[in-house]
């Protein structure tokens, strides 16, 4: 059966699932393999559940003409999103980034809701599975932005060819996924073939004017850009009025108005997503008081620069991701915070490869410069600097915990950080 043919068929349908613990009548089943499942053996429980059809690549569990064979399901799951895309004369914002992409992403959607039936990346679906998933989404939008993640070269530029972005914007470059990338320099190509797909398709980028990166980026490929911070087609900037927990901030939007607000996010490395959000409001003509009131009613979640409090602490988390550089970032802001009783919980950086011994110790070094004295490592690459630094070390969150557990914290402001996969939001329960 053709793309078209199963096209036919999805617009008819109350859409694509991939998860039968989900699926329900109306519905398409589309069966999708990963190292530790098959989604083949689960094709007749989808229709026996009311999905309208089973698309599949095993032909041996093919029992009847609702089930669609294809080659491979994970390719057509990408043409069907690629065909669907193609139908949508709407803007489509693409967003990547080494960090704070998710929250910048968030942050746009939330002030071009003001105007425009926006459809945007849930959650960190922003992969090759994600990405289509959620151009399949939509029906009825005015505009989208859609977040895309990599960790090896190619990817970002595969996911442009499904999603077919014209703006574009890229948040910075820093060393994250070092270990598929193999260098910073890697790192930078990969992030740049957004870059070179806006270029293609003579669209647009918004762009952090003072990223050196990013503005030499645009200029080799003459790109059109509207810039926040500074730059040629300058839209806003600003500045933090205070960020003593959370950020109150000013936006000074260029043929506009001045702005102060509260936020409800800490860290000055913030501000930037923020003025992202502004300009790109701004350009698509949001009123300026409601792209305002969008930053000031923003709140962030999922672990991602949360301040929680507690019946004895507050606590800075923002265990959702971490790399070289959001962890330099996050302690040189934490460092200047005036609060007292200040504590450091922090762990492991991963996919860094062959830099990760000293990547580690670099992040030490910076604690050791900025005298913190309560500070608690977890995990296998912080441990092996153990006997260099006199800071608290252990293997593991579970024995993190267990100290916790036994000798507990009071009074304390404690910044807590690392990858996802070190599941540091766990000591919450300890604070």
């Amino acid at each position: 059966m053709t793309t078209d043919l199963i096209y036919s068929h999805f617009l008819s349908s109350k859409g694509i699932t991939t998860d039968t613990r989900n699926a329900g009548p109306g519905q398409i089943y589309l069966a999708l393999k990963g190292d530790h499942f098959d989604g083949n053996q689960f094709a007749r429980n989808a229709i026996d559940k009311g999905c309208t059809f089973a698309i599949v690549d095993d032909k041996d569990v093919v029992l009847s003409e609702k089930y669609i064979l294809v080659e491979n399901t994970l390719n057509c799951l990408q043409e069907l999103a690629s065909v669907h895309r193609r139908t949508l004369n709407i803007p489509v914002i693409a967003i990547t980034g080494s960090n704070g992409k998710t929250t910048t992403k968030e942050l746009i959607a939330s002030v071009l809701q003001k105007k425009y039936k926006t459809h945007y990346t849930t959650g960190n679906l922003n992969n090759h599975i994600g990405v289509p998933m959620t151009l399949l989404r939509m029906r009825d939008s005015e505009l989208a932005v859609i977040e895309m993640g990599a960790n090896h070269l190619g990817e970002i530029a595969e996911l442009c060819e499904i999603a077919d972005p014209n703006y574009g914007i890229i948040t910075n470059i820093g060393k994250a996924h070092l270990e598929g990338f193999g260098s910073f320099e890697g790192v930078i190509a990969a992030k740049s073939e957004l870059y070179q797909y806006i270029a293609k398709k003579k669209g647009t980028i918004f762009i952090n004017g003072e990223n050196p990166i990013l503005v030499e980026l645009s200029n080799k490929l003459n790109l059109q850009t509207i810039s926040y911070f500074s730059g040629n087609n300058l839209q806003c900037d600003g500045f933090v009025g205070e960020s003593n927990s959370i950020m109150k901030i000013s936006i000074n939007f260029i043929k506009g108005g001045n702005w102060t607000t509260d936020t409800s996010l800490t860290g000055k490395y913030n501000l930037e997503n923020i003025l992202a959000a502004a300009a790109i409001g701004k350009y698509f003509g949001v009123e300026e008081k409601n792209i305002v009131q969008a930053i000031r009613d923003y709140h962030p979640d999922n672990n991602r620069s949360q301040i929680k409090i507690t019946k004895d602490n507050k606590l800075l988390l923002d265990a959702y991701n971490a790399n070289p550089t959001s962890m330099h970032g996050a302690i040189m802001n934490f460092s200047e915070n005036e609060s007292p009783n200040k504590m450091v919980v922090i762990g492991d950086m991963l996919e860094l490869g062959g830099y990760s011994k000293v990547e580690h110790k670099n992040i030490l070094n910076l604690l050791k410069e900025l005298n913190f004295n309560n500070v608690f490592l977890v995990g296998p690459e912080f441990k092996f600097w153990e006997k260099e630094f006199n800071f608290i070390f252990f293997q593991n969150t579970e024995q993190l915990g267990e100290h916790f557990k036994l000798n507990k914290v009071k009074d304390h402001y404690i910044l807590i950080k690392a990858s996802r996969g070190i599941h540091l939001e766990r000591l919450i329960e300890f604070f």
